[in-house]
């Protein structure tokens, strides 16, 4: 492999990232994936205890498991993993959604789930649907965490969840995380004054694929897992075919290399806050 294939952004390699879905693991059978451009292999005995060591020099790798999944660190943490609260709530289902390879890069799919434009055209009958298309003015702005925050979103929606009984305007929240950790929270079905919460954490496999690995925090509402995990991948399979075929395959960050429109206020922060903390890994720099 080529060195050039390897990400030097400290922000990346000193954080975690999903690497597997535990379900997807087995004791005795090992598991290959990439991450950052770098080959690992994953092994147990037990099921309980997980060894990953990357495949160019034998080097073990910092693991963790929490959520579901299984999390590497390819240089020293710098911070926890991502804390979701809606985790550890005993009234929620706590599904992972799949983990679905994809064919671009790991921040246009965090961007992709930012944009509320597209929910009408690509998930229409579910997300969204015309003659409903207009994105309604709302909020961004930086929080003292460092966060991406988007508030007071809201679109209707005629089956926003597998529980839906017809369609309601629904009441978005965005929250990104880290450079490929999106949170979004969206108002439940049946408990209107609640919200169900999907993370989508995304596994950089190297600069223009990834693997988006969905957590869902749902109010139990008698919807069920397999419902929710259902719902779930049938949407992404929706939003997949529009991101592999958008070029170019890495996002640019230069603010002139696509015309952002009003809708686009949350992307237009991200580009810029990608910026802002030197995340070149799967994006295309600005020129200076």
């Amino acid at each position: 492999m080529s060195q050039a294939t390897l990400c030097s952004d400290r922000v990346l390699v000193n954080d975690w990232h999903v690497i597997a879905d535990l379900a997807n693991l087995a004791p005795d059978r090992s598991f290959q994936t990439r991450l950052l451009g770098v080959a690992l292999d994953i092994r147990s005995d037990d099921g309980a205890v997980w060894r990953v060591v990357r495949e160019d020099d034998s080097a073990p790798v910092t693991v963790a498991c929490r959520y579901g999944f299984l999390w590497a660190c390819l240089g020293v943490p710098e911070r926890d993993i991502p804390f979701v609260p809606e985790a550890g709530e005993g009234d929620r289902y706590l599904v992972t959604g799949g983990s679905i390879a994809v064919r671009a890069s790991g921040l246009r799919a965090v961007e992709n789930f930012l944009d509320l434009g597209h929910l009408p055209f690509v998930h229409a009958g579910t997300l969204g649907e015309e003659p409903h298309t207009e994105v309604a003015p709302y909020n961004v702005r930086v929080t003292e965490a460092d966060e991406i925050l988007a508030t007071e979103c809201r679109f209707f929606q005629p089956f926003a969840s597998p529980s839906a009984q017809g369609g309601f305007m629904v009441d978005y929240v965005y929250k990104v995380l880290r450079p490929y950790t999106v949170a979004l929270y969206k108002s439940n079905s049946v408990h209107k004054h609640r919200s169900d919460v999907i993370v989508l954490f995304v596994q950089p496999v190297d600069e223009e694929n990834c693997v988006a690995h969905p957590l869902l925090c749902y109010v139990k509402d008698g919807t069920g897992e397999a419902a929710i995990r259902g719902f779930m991948q049938l949407i992404f399979a929706q939003d997949k075919p529009i991101l592999e075929n958008q070029l170019p395959k890495r996002l640019p960050l230069d603010p002139r290399a696509e015309t952002p429109i009003r809708a686009d206020a949350v992307s237009v922060h991200y580009r810029r806050w990608l910026r802002d903390h030197a995340v070149s890994y799967g994006a295309i720099p600005a020129r200076l």
